[in-house]
């Protein structure tokens, strides 16, 4: 395993993030403690330090059993929790991202996890309900009181992560190190705004259903059955993916590696910082998983895993690489100018 750093910080975590949204429930889709400690143990001897979980995962369970599986070794993971969703039924305040529920839900999170600040915190989803500012203020109080030291925004518009940020800046407040996303090479809508985002306010990008539901693992090729799963996918591939799938498979094969490792490199070689959240329910998943690691992806194979998953960025992505209004806005000797500048590159289509 090797590491990276967290956005525009100088925190080190692992290369794959490990998530825990099947911790808890082993009587429905999720597995139980003894599971889990093995899939924590095992994560850890591949040198993996960087565990994911949430307030609302299996009720609670989730950082409960991680609370527990952390006991005695906690500092030497980078432990990352959520609030917003809802807790409590009935409770109007017991969802949301709301300074209220902001407090009372990170004071429970921290009973659970059995310690007294967690390194990351994430709000979990847009709550439109609360201002912006009042969102930004409030984490930035829970930084500067010790309960968590960095922060970070799932499952935002773009554009709402930007102005966040930005009123972050100007105030001197804590601004989101962090973005987490639903990317993988069946889910590229995040290249059209989330992700140059992600890059322009130097975020590390956390993918969360990196295999699309297991879809990216061929297992539905193999004749295995499928169900509606916890990140709201759906189960079966669709006729749009079989393309992807293919170029998936047969890369897989041809490499001697697994589908899910290729699906997982691709992620890993994408500009910026992308780390997968890997889950899984078995030991022998979760060591698939981890392999990935030492699989490098060439050119012509990335080329061929970028044609068979491209989708159209839509306006006005398409239109501005249009080469006509690449001329008019750069000049015509726009291929000539190297930009070295992280925030964007110069490809075959244009700039992005």
């Amino acid at each position: 395993m090797r590491y990276t750093l967290f956005g525009r910080t100088g925190l080190r975590v692992s290369e794959l993030s490990l998530g825990t949204m099947t911790f808890g429930d082993p009587e429905g889709w999720g597995i139980g403690k003894e599971t889990s400690a093995r899939l924590v143990d095992a994560y850890a001897d591949a040198g993996g330090n960087f565990i994911d979980t949430a307030n609302n995962y299996t009720g609670g369970n989730a950082e409960t059993i991680v609370g527990e599986l952390l006991e005695g070794r906690r500092d030497t993971f980078v432990l990352a929790t959520k609030y917003t969703c809802a807790t409590r039924k009935g409770d109007p305040n017991a969802a949301g991202s709301h300074r209220k529920n902001l407090v009372q839900s990170l004071e429970a999170s921290l009973r659970r996890l059995r310690t007294d600040h967690v390194d990351i915190l994430w709000v979990h989803a847009r709550d439109h309900f609360t201002p912006v500012d009042e969102v930004m203020r409030a984490l930035d109080d829970v930084v500067r009181a010790g309960k968590a030291l960095y922060i970070g925004v799932s499952d935002w518009p773009a554009w709402e992560i930007a102005q966040a940020n930005t009123l972050a800046d100007l105030r001197g407040w804590t601004s989101f190190a962090g973005s987490q996303l639903r990317y993988s090479l069946l889910e590229r809508t995040p290249e059209r705004e989330l992700l140059p985002q992600a890059r322009a306010f130097e975020q590390a990008v956390l993918a969360w259903a990196p295999l699309a539901a297991g879809k990216l693992t061929g297992k539905y090729r193999r004749g295995e059955s499928g169900r509606l799963t916890a990140d709201g996918q759906g189960d079966r591939p669709d006729a749009t993916d079989d393309v992807t799938l293919t170029a998936v498979l047969d890369i897989a094969e041809q490499g001697g590696w697994s589908p899910a490792q290729v699906a997982l490199a691709w992620l890993r070689s994408r500009p910026g910082t992308v780390i997968p959240l890997i889950g899984a329910t078995k030991e022998s998943q979760l060591a698939d998983n981890l392999g990935s690691v030492d699989v490098t992806l060439d050119a012509d194979t990335l080329a061929r895993l970028d044609a068979a998953s491209e989708i159209s960025l839509g306006f006005p992505h398409a239109f501005l690489r249009e080469p006509r209004v690449m001329e008019n806005v750069y000049g015509d000797r726009w291929p000539d100018i190297e930009d070295r500048r992280a925030t964007y590159r110069r490809t075959a289509r244009g700039i992005e």
